[in-house]
């Protein structure tokens, strides 16, 4: 299984709902691998924590991987805490982090630098490229940048499964239709397989009565809302801050319980 997190508009939630799923798929015992695809490398910071500036400067980051794909796959030649003389396996870029069974594949802040050369040297299917030689993992989760650009198209393309967040405003709700055109546009040149599990409301609150129109009216415009919603939650700052996810921060917590009715219902989908 391979998950792609994906919304143009930023601050709806994808990297805490990626990084935060593909915690509870380790926690019940899969082997699961985060891929941080977007250059603010948020993800990287919340999983890895201090650990994070080392694997940027003597690790393998996503970035090294890219750079490889426009140097011949030479990715020594561009890395000079590294010397080796063979050229390096996909499971190279990827680091354990402290949480059994959660692997990641980090960003780099210097990643968008080179979007305009893979762009333009058609390197968009390198990714699934990446994943495919990577060794079995159950589930792989995609955290990708908030907008649709080579890294985005580059996880669409490479996920069999994509989850939209939605966070209830006016904005977030045009950018949704967008999204959709996008994707269909996706699966029609590139990965007919992709399929849509569904919009993942976040930051729901359900005694208002604006953010309950809002998915009201989207549901009756055929979309695909989840059943499960996600509410605001300090405590989410806190797992941020902490560098842990819900699942081991606080298990008991009402939002961790969110999070698991929305992997269980997503989980209930998969074997469909």
């Amino acid at each position: 299984m391979r998950r792609v997190i994906f919304n143009k508009k930023g601050g709806v939630g994808k990297t805490s709902i990626s990084c935060n799923l593909a915690a509870i798929s380790a926690a019940v015992g899969k082997k699961t691998l985060l891929i941080d695809i977007d250059p603010q490398a948020n993800a990287s910071t919340y999983l890895l924590s201090d650990e994070y500036p080392g694997i940027k400067e003597k690790g393998l980051t996503i970035l090294d991987f890219f750079k490889s794909s426009l140097d011949g796959g030479n990715i020594f030649a561009l890395n000079p805490f590294f010397y080796h003389s063979s050229r390096p396996t996909p499971d190279s870029f990827v680091h354990q982090t402290r949480f059994a069974n959660l692997s990641i594949i980090a960003s780099h802040e210097h990643l968008a630098d080179i979007e305009t050369q893979l762009a333009s040297r058609h390197k968009i299917y390198k990714l699934k490229e990446l994943i495919d030689g990577l060794g079995s993992f159950d589930a792989v989760y995609i955290d990708t940048p908030p907008a649709i650009n080579f890294f985005s198209q580059s996880a669409l393309i490479a996920a069999s499964r994509c989850l939209i967040p939605f966070d209830c405003d006016a904005f977030s709700k045009d950018a949704i239709f967008e999204v959709g055109r996008h994707i269909v546009d996706i699966q029609r040149d590139h990965n007919p397989s992709l399929r849509v599990e569904g919009i993942i409301v976040n930051h729901f609150m359900a005694q208002a009565r604006h953010p309950r129109k809002i998915v009201d009216q989207l549901t009756a415009d055929g979309l695909p809302i989840l059943q499960a919603k996600l509410s605001s939650s300090v405590k989410m700052r806190e797992s941020h801050h902490e560098s842990t996810p819900m699942i081991f921060l606080s298990p008991e917590h009402k939002l961790t319980s969110e999070y698991q009715t929305l992997y269980d219902e997503l989980e209930r989908g998969s074997s469909l």
